[in-house]
């Protein structure tokens, strides 16, 4: 059985223009893991509300943060693809869960070449349903229905692997080398009720100030949990001390609660607390993006400094850097080895 690793990022619209931007938050927003109510109401919002006004203004978004080679995202994801093929033996492919190019795509260009074991690797480092599950989902659901022999087995959220950790923080040292009052770790927020939906126990998960550090089972797929963790680690890691370190959510999308405490309201608030100097990471995102290059690090540090900062850094992503290049490798290549010694 030939073997095979396939990437799987978020996506991108294929331009910035509006139209292309509509039909890729289409898609995108009427995923019933991202906006999860009852699909006539669903649509209702998305079509009827949401994608007669924000289609423009995002496109604008994207605008300043497009590079002449393409979507940020996609072009790093592609880099990061290559650099991964390179330090492997098996065949690597990349797809997005919306747009291009596709899982369909991805999964098709690895059988062509033989493939009937898949390791599909979501890029996110922590759960969620409207993440990790819904490209696991989307992933057999395609398989299903056009690739019914071949295999797939999903690495898991690797918010806590001492490696992905290790490499984490080694990116950040070179920013606090310098004075920084605070280091930020920003988060892509998620509705309040994907945390009770996806906690198995159906009582642990009450999005206090305890649960996310009494032990469950609820962990597993706790999305606020893992993003404490993975703060709580990197901070030990670095040896920085508690004060300097502040974990927020960014992003939201609607009247409804989200994840608190939100990105822009604090960085609106930290000048007059004294924190005159910020450093903002995100890892939640592996690649660099309109949520990270034109929300965190573009209208992010206008807020900071409007209202009293005086220096403000956001911290680039992982994105197609040699040491997360060759963690992937060496994830694909243990399961490689893994599977091997299972059959043999």
């Amino acid at each position: 059985m030939k073997k095979g690793l396939l990437l799987v990022n978020l996506g991108s619209p294929d331009s910035t223009a509006p139209k292309d931007v509509k039909r890729y938050l289409g898609e995108f927003l009427m995923d019933p893991y991202v906006i999860d109510y009852p699909y006539w109401l669903r649509a209702l919002i998305v079509r009827g509300i949401i994608l007669r006004t924000r289609p423009k203004k995002s496109a604008e978004a994207y605008q300043k943060i497009w590079w002449a080679s393409g979507s940020p995202l996609i072009v790093i994801s592609k880099r990061l693809t290559e650099s991964v093929r390179r330090k492997v033996t098996i065949p690597v492919a990349l797809s997005m869960r919306y747009g291009s190019p596709s899982i369909a795509a991805g999964l098709r260009e690895l059988v062509d070449q033989g493939v009937t074991d898949v390791q599909l690797a979501p890029l996110y480092p922590q759960y969620a349903m409207s993440t990790t599950k819904t490209v696991m989902e989307k992933a057999k659901g395609v398989r299903d229905a056009h690739f019914k022999g071949v295999k797939l087995d999903f690495l898991p959220p690797f918010y806590e692997q001492a490696a992905y950790i290790k490499i984490l923080a080694e990116s950040l040292k070179p920013y606090i080398q310098a004075e920084f009052d605070r280091l930020l770790f920003s988060y892509h927020g998620i509705p309040k009720r994907h945390i009770r939906k996806t906690d198995p126990t159906r009582s642990h998960c009450q999005i206090d100030a305890s649960c996310c550090t009494t032990p469950s089972p609820a962990h597993r797929y706790c999305y606020r949990h893992q993003c404490l963790e993975t703060t709580h680690l990197i901070k030990e890691h670095l040896k920085l001390p508690d004060e300097k370190v502040m974990t927020t959510f960014q992003s939201r999308l609607g009247p409804e609660p989200w994840l608190r405490p939100y990105t822009d309201e604090l960085i609106r608030r930290l000048p007059d607390q004294g924190v005159k100097k910020l450093l903002v990471v995100t890892p939640s995102f592996v690649s660099d993006c309109l949520e990270t290059l034109e929300e965190i690090g573009m209208a992010g540090r206008d807020t900071f400094l409007a209202h009293g900062g005086e220096r403000y850094q956001a911290i680039p992503c992982l994105n197609d850097g040699e040491p997360w290049a060759a963690l992937l490798a060496s994830w694909a290549t243990a399961w490689v080895d893994h599977t091997d010694a299972m059959r043999s």
